[in-house]
């Protein structure tokens, strides 16, 4: 995939929730919410102070994290639903 997004934005990919409850019951797609959790495909270069100096973003391709509800913006490239959200959405990194 040739995409890299700009700032401190960031491509994520959602994890698939479970199909299934603890107890065996199996959940239809229309009762399904979407998984708040997903993994970082890239990175942008991160935002600028006032002065113009770089702030680096503390996440990176392949992270694992939790994002907010109704963060990003849905999007389709290559066939794949991803996310595109400013790093500021981005709850935090599961280790």
């Amino acid at each position: 995939m040739a995409f890299t997004p700009l700032h401190d934005r960031v491509l994520v990919r959602r994890v698939q929730s479970d199909e299934k409850t603890k107890g065996g019951l199996i959940i239809p797609d229309s009762a399904k919410e979407k998984p708040a959790e997903g993994e970082i495909v890239a990175v942008g270069e991160g935002a600028r102070k006032d002065s113009g100096e770089l702030i680096a973003p503390s996440v990176k391709a392949g992270d694992r994290i939790l994002f907010g509800k109704w963060s990003g913006t849905e999007v389709t490239l290559d066939g794949e639903e991803l996310l595109i959200m400013k790093e500021s959405d981005i709850l935090g990194i599961i280790a």
